[in-house]
């Protein structure tokens, strides 16, 4: 795991087809034969990294990128694999229906402003969107797919190959799919990011680092 903390000036439920319910059993909640998965749901007993609101698989040469603030706040997730990118975002959500087709045409809207193309695709996660910006380093590509569960969604971001050719997406589609939300019960306004943070254990080895970093050396 890398991760990199900003300098202190810086700057009704719906899910898609894939998402198979096994039937419900009395008041608990239904199990989903693939996730991202609700804290509250039955799933696979593997490793993962808790991120707070976000539970990420710890899956074999996948690289976990996270860019945190001084008090240990993560403001981006990005995992990595070879030359493709998921960058994972989860925002609160009403508990009557999913917000990622409202979510999908702000940003298709967004990126027509910005003078890039954007066409909106059926695939493996229902509506996507895939677009190409312009950056420094020429035109580049993304795929936008987006997941509701009850009363969140979580959006990734596919860059690198992936991002137009989806059976290339490898350990990173297992990761996106491995997902464990922890929503948490307190009222968040639709939309607001859910607060994502480091491992205790990580923050504080940032912590030390960083104060062995500022200690005068001796010569």
């Amino acid at each position: 795991m890398i991760f990199s903390r900003k300098r202190a000036d810086a700057e009704g439920h719906t899910r898609d087809e894939r998402a198979t319910e096994v039937p419900d059993r009395g008041d608990a909640a239904p199990t989903l034969v693939r996730g991202p998965y609700d804290i509250a749901e039955s799933y696979d007993d593997v490793q993962r990294l808790d991120l707070g609101s976000l539970h990420i698989p710890a899956i074999a040469d996948v690289e976990v990128r996270v860019q945190a603030d001084p008090q240990g706040v993560i403001q981006q997730v990005v995992l990595v694999h070879g030359d493709n990118a998921l960058q994972l975002g989860v925002f609160a959500a009403p508990r009557s229906e999913g917000i990622w087709d409202e979510v999908r045409e702000e940003i298709r809207q967004s990126l027509l402003r910005d003078g890039a193309s954007a066409q909106e695709i059926d695939g493996e996660y229902g509506p996507e969107l895939h677009a190409q910006v312009r950056t420094p380093d020429g035109p580049t590509n993304l795929r936008f797919v987006g997941i509701d569960g009850p009363r969140w969604m979580v959006r990734g971001v596919f860059q690198g190959p992936v991002a137009t050719d989806p059976a290339v997406a490898g350990p990173l589609v297992e990761c996106l799919d491995g997902l464990v939300v922890d929503r948490g019960q307190e009222a968040k306004p639709v939309r607001e990011p859910l607060p994502l943070r480091l491992p205790q254990e990580i923050a504080d080895q940032a912590d030390a680092e960083a104060g062995d970093a500022a200690e005068p050396r001796q010569v």
